[in-house]
């Protein structure tokens, strides 16, 4: 299993402060050097966090691999055209949220998403959704072409072990198992932290997990590069 690092968090810290460190593409760099097979970071129309330039100093000087964040909304669309990351995975967006909550409801949006996934792909891009453990989005996100899915794992990752724990991870598990019979390449994350990962690490189907906040906090104690290497060791046991 893969880890792709979210750096936007020591975007967040830099913003806090609107000054110049800490910088995400210093971490960015260290998390490449420690092992992530990729960097996500993901550019919101309200640029809370991460903002154009580092995305542009991101694409000049990543190895691995890029992999956008953003709304299915036409301004980012065209950066995405110019800046050309190797994966962009299209994400629900709201002003009042204070992180992405749930995944994007493709059925609702198909209409508008068949378009702007074909021009992504028509410019070499690889196309991920950032999608609820549903059948039917699923199956609907296959039909429009897209090369890979990331599962949201929030709601496994909000509850306490119990019940309703093993019920969300049923409900991965599932998921992870109908996207790679549709031929979709399986990523998940949202909420996964060093206590939760492992169940989601045992599901065979996934093969990437993009991790970003409990790593920016496990850097704030033991650095970048502790922290990635830390979670490395965790998904890399099976």
């Amino acid at each position: 299993m893969r880890l792709a690092v979210n750096i936007d968090h020591f975007a967040t810290l830099r913003q806090a402060r609107r000054t110049d460190e800490p910088e995400p593409v210093l971490a960015a760099l260290l998390a490449e050097q420690a092992g992530a097979c990729g960097i996500v970071t993901h550019l919101r129309g309200d640029r809370r966090h991460i903002q154009d330039r580092d995305l542009r100093l991101l694409r000049a000087v990543l190895k691995t691999k890029l992999n956008l964040e953003m709304a299915a909304t036409a301004e980012m669309k065209a950066i995405a055209l110019e800046v050309k990351p190797d994966v962009v995975s299209l994400v629900p967006e709201r002003p009042e949220e204070l992180t992405t909550q749930g995944g994007l409801d493709v059925t609702a949006r198909r209409r508008e998403l068949g378009p702007f996934i074909k021009a992504l792909g028509k410019a070499g891009i690889r196309v991920s959704i950032f999608i609820d453990p549903s059948s039917v989005q699923i199956k609907t996100a296959g039909e429009l072409g897209v090369d890979l899915i990331e599962i949201n794992t929030g709601l496994y990752a909000d509850l306490k072990p119990g019940p309703a724990r093993d019920k969300a991870l049923a409900g991965v598990r599932a998921a992870a198992a109908l996207s790679r019979k549709l031929g979709l390449e399986v990523h998940a994350g949202h909420g996964l932290d060093y206590r939760n990962v492992a169940p989601i690490v045992a599901v065979p189907e996934i093969e990437e997990l993009s991790i970003g906040f409990s790593i920016v906090a496990r850097s704030a104690i033991v650095g970048v590069q502790a922290a990635v290497r830390e979670m490395r060791a965790l998904i890399e046991v099976r």
